[in-house]
């Protein structure tokens, strides 16, 4: 998850001193923060990440400085049926479990940060177990122990320098997607029409095999050129892409998935195509259709969760 990013960054920065990471390991009802969002704790005190977006910081920052004076890792549940609920913060309903644990011996072994990182830089995934029992970390997923996945950031390949793509590329940006933009032709890509955006002027089939598209990445075409969009789509479905979506009418879908199964993919490749794109809110105009975009890629990416 995004959030996660930030903490791993810190990890590796502070590497050397004496940390405690807070991890949510459990929830029920209105939690505010899922399984495995992460909170590491400095000992002078700084911290990074949330565990419940605030409502019960205060108190698991005074375990983690139990935990950084020596006391080993240890569960603490927080909800509306403790008789200091109000205090900590959880009135709403919800209650989590946190696992409060040292970096390092009897914890989360500080190298473990680095190989996310690493295999994240590939765009690969890790999953992590941890014994609640001992509180101890390792690679791998170990049956009857929490598993933690942390996957790559999440990024979007987006296929054609269009109107659409300048309103997708800052809805992307606002929701922790990081845009890519992929465009042959050189008079529409241009940093004064995606300013601060990655710009990849490679023929899209070229460009989507370099990025290493993954299952937290999604390619979107939208420049109506089948000379641009089709080797995009065709190379996305060679991959593990997390969601695959296509602009244009259902004629033009449909006419899309007859050259596609003429290249000799399969109709249940081409079933992982959302065409035409998006999720149906009625959109009119290049930004609303960008937004129903956004909001079927964030539903694809959930939904491979």
């Amino acid at each position: 998850m995004k959030d996660n990013e930030a903490v791993i960054r810190k990890a590796i920065e502070w590497r050397g001193a004496r940390l405690a990471l807070a991890t949510v390991v459990s929830t029920w009802g209105s939690a505010p923060r899922p399984r495995g969002s992460h909170m590491i704790v400095h000992e002078d005190g700084r911290f990074e990440g949330s565990i419940s977006g605030g409502c019960v910081e205060t108190d698991v920052l005074q375990r983690a400085v139990e935990v950084l004076a020596g006391r080993p890792a240890h569960l603490e549940r927080y909800g509306v049926a403790d008789g200091d609920a109000w205090a900590v913060g959880l009135p709403c309903g919800g209650e989590i479990d946190v696992l409060v644990q040292p970096v390092g011996d009897g914890g989360f072994p500080a190298a473990l940060f680095d190989r996310i990182a690493a295999e994240s830089g590939q765009g690969r995934a890790l999953t992590l177990s941890t014994d609640l029992a001992s509180g101890i970390t390792r690679e791998g997923a170990i049956e009857g122990q929490f598993l933690n996945r942390y996957d790559p950031p999440r990024r979007v390949l987006i296929v054609g320098a269009v109107q659409i793509a300048q309103s997708l590329s800052a809805l992307a940006q606002a929701i922790g997607v990081t845009p890519v933009i992929i465009d042959p032709r050189g008079r529409f890509l241009t940093e004064e029409r995606f300013p601060g955006v990655v710009l990849d002027d490679r023929w899209p089939d070229e460009a989507i095999a370099a990025h290493r598209s993954g299952e937290s990445t999604a390619v979107v075409t939208l420049s109506h050129d089948i000379k641009i969009d089709d080797p995009a789509l065709a190379a996305a479905l060679r991959a593990p892409t997390g969601y695959i979506a296509a602009l244009g009418s259902r004629k033009s879908h449909a006419a899309r998935l007859e050259r596609l199964a003429a290249m000799g993919f399969t109709p249940g490749e081409l079933a992982r195509i959302d065409g035409p794109a998006g999720l149906d809110i009625g959109a009119v105009g290049a930004a609303e259709i960008a937004l129903s975009i956004a909001a079927g890629m964030i539903a694809g990416f959930n939904a491979r969760r």
